[in-house]
This record gives C-alpha cells, structure tokens and sequence, in this order.
C-alpha cells in the first residue's frame, strides 16, 4: 500500500506543459513541479501563502457556501461574495410580492438589516490522510461486500473526526476511483445573513438563451455575511451575534486585465469523471443524456408557460426552475460535444493501450471483458432509470406523493402508536412545504405528460403490471394525448393531498387503506414500487461491478503512466481545490474570434427593455449610457468591463469561486464555461475549455453605483 501511496503522489507532481491548464488540484499535495509551473505562468504567492495547516493563508478564505456553490471572504468583518445563482434560494425565499428582493435587488443598508437566512457555510480547518486505514480494512474484498464495508469504515471515520459540539464535520472523499482516500474537516456557521444582491435581470441577464454562452454580460454575484457569537464559535442566528472576523480574507483588485494574465481559481468543485470508461460514454451519449434532455424540456415548457402569466407564480417556481433548466442545457451540450471529438474513440484508443499493456498482469487481463458484460446487462434499464428520476419524480405532486411510502410503511407493519404518530407529522410537515413550492397548472401538465412519454419510451415489458391496461379502460386510447389530460386532472381533482379537509382527517387517524387508494399515491407507489422490486436491485449491482471495475483500471492506469511519466490528478469530488491559468481569448470556429472580455457597450447592445431575459433597470441603462463608470473603468478600453474568460479548469460546484490574479487579489467570479467544451465533467478539451467569470469591477460597479451600498465598498481592500 506504501508503494501506491507514493505512485500517487509522484504521479500528481508529475506535469505536462501542453495540458498546463487542465487539473483541479489539491492545495495539500500542490508538487513542487505544478507550483513552479504555477510560478512560471506568473505566481507571487509562496506555498506557504497558498496553503498551510497552522498558519493562515489563502485557503482560509475559501468556503463551501450553502449546498453546492463556493464562496469567498472579502472583508475583516465576514463578507463573502458568491455567484447569484447561489444565493438564488435565500434571496427568493426573502422576497415577497410587495417586497420582491429578486426582481428589484436589495442592499441592507446596516448590519441591522442584514437578512437571516436558513443558509450555512464551511472552512476548512485540515485534511487527513487516511488511505492505509481504509485499504487495510477492505483487503480482499469486491464487488458489492467492498461497497458496503467501504460506506461502514468512512462512515466511522467521520464520525470519529466529528465534533457536533464544535460544529466540526468531516467528510472522507474517495479519490482516483478508490485508490486514495482523504479526510476534509470543516467547521460549519449556521448564522448566514443576505447583505445585498443586484435585480434578477442583472444577476441572471441573458437567461437561459446565454447560459452556457459566451459573449456573455451577466451580473452573476450576491453578497452576505457570516456571523459568530461573541467569543468567535459557530452559533445559529441571534441578534447579538457578531460579524466573523477571519483568519484570512481576499483584497480587490481594481486593475485592468490583459489576454495572457495568470489566473487562479479556488473552490469546490462538485464532480467529474475524467477517468470514465468508453462504455460509459457511451452509455451517455446513447441513452443517459438524451432522455434527461427530453423528460426536462418537457418539464420547463409547463413551467415557464405558468411563470410568464404571474409575477407570483414566477417567484414561487423561479428558484426550480433554473435548477432545471441549467443542467438541461448541460447535458444537451454535453452529449454534442463529446459526438463531436469522438470522446469515445479517443477512450477506446486508450483502453486498447491498457489492455496490450496488461497482458502480462494477471490482476487486469480479463478487466475489460468482464466490465463489457456488466455494460451489457445494465444496458437495457438505463432509460428506465432515467425515467424514473427525471420523469415520474419530474411531478412535483407524485414526488411528494412518493415520499408518503414511508409512512406506508409504518402503518403496514402496526407499528407502535408513537412510530405512527412520528411519520405522519413528519408528512404533515413535508407536505406544508410541498404545498408552499406547487403549482397546480404545470405540475398537471407534467404529470399527464410524462406519463404517455414513459408508456411510448420505456420496454413494455418494463411497465407497471396492469397500470397502462387500468389507464386504456378508464380514460381511453393510449396514443391519445386527450386520455393522459383526463387522467392527470383525475389525480390533481381527486388526490388528499390538495384538500385540507382530507388531510386533516387522515393525519388524526392514519390509514393505509385510505393512503393506498389516493390517486397520487397509488400512481407513485406504482412505478416507484415496480422500479425498486425489478430494476432497482439490478442498477444496484451493475454500480457496484462498475465501482470495482472503475478503481481496478484507474489503479492499472497509474501503475502504467508512472513509467511513462505521464501528468494525473484525482477526479473532482466537491473539495477544495485549485486550477490554474490564464485570462486569455479563444476561436471556437473558422473566421471567428472572442475577446477575452465583454463591456457595458455590448450589455447595452443586448439590452431589450421589457423582455424577459434581456431587460435591464432603467437606471442601470441611463448610467451606462452616461458611461459613469467612476474607479471601475478599464483604463485601456474607457468602458465598464463586464465579464471575462480564462482557460482554468473548472466544473459545477465552483459557481462563485474567487478568481485571482498573481497576487492572490480577487478579479472576479466564476460561474459557467462555455458550450463549446461542454464534455468537460467527462473530457477536458485543452485548446477550447473557458470558465466564464464576472469582473470584480462590474460587481463593485452594481454595489456601489447602481445599488447605492458605498458601505461595502468602504469594508473591502482595494489594490488598483
């Protein structure tokens, strides 16, 4: 185990120039080959700067924000700056129709009004290796007993590393596919306050038309602050709470920014899967990725169509619907671009490599034989799985309506009267929330939709027993979208759920009779019931061969680049990491070139007053028409610079990451890469891969000029 130990580590320093800029590494185990690439490319900052145990330094600065977002500390007093989209639930759930924070924007003008939100934030305090601990316990195991045993040991780990009392959590991470396995100690503040945010036409112009799009012109940052009690300790929100004063926080740069400039990120980034197999592209790009495309554009036709008639109906579904709608994009791009390349030719190729190289190794000579087998055998329920999620859950009724089968299940096996009592409040709780988020028109319309989609996509001999023969006696035809319309609106009219009254007299006195002979219910129960009897076990154990088989390759693959000194690094995880670049223009296609910045002069461009995407306030386009641009003016085009591209290697889970310069000043935030190198989670493409970042200067300019917060402009270190 020594020896893969240190095959790991001499393989992360191990780097390439041509592929400099691909790799989100591990500050911890930064080699010192990629720290002076680092320092070639521009670097000022030492190692000690960037990332120590026991003194302060950069990384100190850099917290997982809310759920799955990044974000960072801009001041001595707590502030932190993360993307729009991250904050998008807090602002929303702040908001109310007659003060509506999401449409018109927000900036507390004290302390005193600083929003409390339910949201929290992490720092990381240290990272552990425990991979002797853990490979020492699953000695001579595979397969699914690995899996289990592997879950039960971290989980120990965890918990032995925990400290609810210091609100200190960690979390061990599998890297290179099992082969390497790293504790993350965080400490968790759960007192997390809203400071400002700009109008949603500012933090999301461009919409859906421009994600994943460059030239792009949006606004995307949010502004809040985390507190402590008076001694400095983690503590949920009191109003005598005080600002968190930092070990570390990021100065702001005022500085323009020129094509070539060194550019650093830090964050979370959520996951990828660079070291996939040929199979499972192709998985992908056959089946996985088309049907989520497909159940999700069905899904945010309904929604939009209700979002479009009430301002209300826009507030309450916003926050799910970009959700949806991002990914959905994601996947449409991801699956075109991995065609494209040839992604899974270029795998093959490489597994060919492999596969002549192992030969001679007994422990993976059968490896891709028997990883074919288990493709193939899974293969078939792939799009029922799909399905299943991104379908009939697609209905927010029926997924709320599948979530009651817990407390199905209590009332099935005459449970104690305490357990029966517990589940139904706990539904009668969910289902408030539920109530809160649904809209009844769209949901409706899903319902009645992805229910025909699933009877023509997925193998008969996969449906449910008897519920599409029940379906063709009772409302019609099956080819008939009017037969799915009076069936949904039989659920939606006839279901407890809806109906207060039947509610409330359930709740008192559960009985799964009743239960079972809702319409929402029964239709949840249903598939979900089907799925899990038949398909779920078989997707159970095809994860569990393609864990094993994924570790065994990857183990293989190290053991083969150590000898031919090739550059690797571990697959994201959400954990903190750092990529480094540059800011630097691309050509995506023949004849056309993109700037590496975007100005006011192309936000006013796009400008169309009134639309749902490209709208902007009034008084940001009477501003930018003055060019009152005050200290955020780029020197070099007179103009106010809105975003920016760099080559940084990045993926879903940096949303609001710090992008830096060589000193270690904050320029911007990243928030998207670009469509052209959309296979990124699976496939880094070293020549058209760009983050897509704000401009710090565009943020300060919204705070501070259009938003009128000079407060928090004052807290920040400013570098020009």
């Amino acid at each position: 185990m020594k020896k893969l130990f240190f095959t790991l580590l001499f393989t992360i320093c191990m780097i390439g120039r041509m592929l400099a800029d691909e790799g989100m590494w591990l500050p911890l185990l930064l080699g010192q080959q990629v720290y002076n690439d680092m320092v070639k490319k521009g670097l000022k900052l030492t190692k000690e700067q960037l990332y120590h145990i026991n003194k302060p330094s950069l990384k100190d600065a850099i917290i997982i924000f809310g759920g799955g977002c990044t974000g960072e500390i801009v001041s001595s007093k707590g502030l932190i700056f993360t993307n729009h989209h991250c904050g998008y639930d807090a602002i929303a759930s702040a908001s109310s129709v007659e003060k509506n924070y999401l449409r018109d924007g927000f900036y507390a003008a004290s302390l005193n009004e600083e929003i409390p939100t339910s949201l929290s934030v992490q720092f990381l305090v240290r990272i552990d290796d425990v991979t002797k601990e853990v490979l020492d316990s699953l000695k001579g195991l595979s397969g699914a007993e690995r899996v289990q045993k592997q879950a039960a040991v971290l989980a120990a780990i965890n918990k032995r590393l925990s400290k609810a009392e210091e609100s200190i959590e960690t979390r061990v991470s599998s890297l290179f596919k099992g082969n390497q396995f790293l504790a993350f100690v965080y400490q968790r503040y759960s007192d997390v306050r809203l400071v400002g945010t700009p109008p949603e036409s500012v933090g999301k112009f461009g919409g859906d038309t421009d994600n994943w799009e460059w030239p792009r012109h949006t606004g995307d940052f949010s502004v809040f602050r985390v507190y402590t009690d008076a001694a400095g300790k983690p503590a949920k929100y009191s109003k005598d709470n005080i600002a968190y004063k930092p070990k570390w926080y990021l100065p702001v740069s005022l500085k323009p920014l020129k094509d070539g400039d060194f550019a650093m990120i830090w964050g979370y980034p959520g996951s990828t899967n660079r070291y996939e197999s040929s199979y499972g592209i192709k998985l992908a790009t056959d089946i996985n990725n088309p049907t989520l495309v497909k159940l999700r554009d069905a899904r945010l036709k309904y929604m939009f169509e209700e979002m479009k008639k009430d301002p209300a109906v826009k507030l309450q579904l916003a926050s799910s619907y970009a959700s949806i709608a991002n990914y959905w994009k994601f996947f449409d791009g991801e699956t075109k671009q991995l065609l494209k390349y040839d992604v899974y030719g270029q795998k093959q190729k490489a597994e060919t490599v492999f596969t002549a190289w192992a030969t001679t190794k007994p422990e993976y000579q059968t490896l891709f034989n028997d990883w074919a087998k288990a493709y193939d055998a899974w293969r078939p329920y792939a799009k029922h799985r799909v399905y299943m999620s991104e379908g009939i859950m697609g209905s927010p009724l029926i997924a709320f309506a599948s979530s009651l089968m817990q407390l199905e299940s209590v009332l099935v096996r005459n449970s104690a009267p305490a357990d029966i009592q517990k589940a139904a409040a706990a539904a009668d709780q969910a289902r408030k929330a539920f109530l809160e988020s649904s809209n009844k028109v769209s949901d409706e319309k899903i319902l009645a939709t992805v229910t025909r989609m699933f009877y023509e996509d997925v193998d008969k001999q996969q449906h449910p027993v008897t519920f599409y023969g029940t379906l063709k006696n009772q409302y019609g035809a099956l080819d008939n979208d009017e037969t799915y319309r009076r069936y949904a609106a039989d659920v939606f009219a006839k279901t407890m759920i809806f109906d207060n009254t039947r509610w409330s007299a359930f709740i008192a006195k559960p009985d799964a009779v009743l239960l079972q002979g809702d319409p929402a219910f029964a239709h949840a129960s249903t598939f979900v019931s089907n799925y899990n009897s038949k398909y779920g076990p078989l997707s159970q154990q095809f994860n569990a061969k393609n864990a094993e088989f994924g570790r065994l390759y990857l183990k293989g693959v190290m053991e083969m680049d150590t000898i031919k000194a090739k550059m690797m690094y571990p697959d994201a995880t959400f954990t903190m990491r750092v990529s480094y670049g540059n800011v630097k223009s691309y050509q995506p296609r023949d004849a056309v070139k993109y700037d590496y910045v975007t100005t006011s002069r192309g936000l006013l461009e796009k400008y169309k007053a009134g639309d749902y995407e490209f709208d902007l306030p009034a008084q940001q386009v009477a501003l930018l028409k003055k060019k009152d641009f005050g200290q955020y003016m780029d020197p070099t085009r007179k103009d106010l610079v809105i975003g920016f591209i760099t080559t940084n290697d990045i993926t879903g889970g940096n949303s609001g990451s710090p992008v830096l310069n060589n000193k270690g000043e904050l320029i911007g935030l990243a928030f998207d890469g670009n469509y052209e190198a959309l296979s990124h989670k699976l496939a880094f493409d070293k020549d058209l891969n760009r983050t897509i970042c704000v401009d710090i200067r565009y943020v300060l300019w919204c705070i501070d000029k259009l938003g009128g917060a000079t407060r928090l402009i004052n807290e920040l270190t400013l570098a020009k």
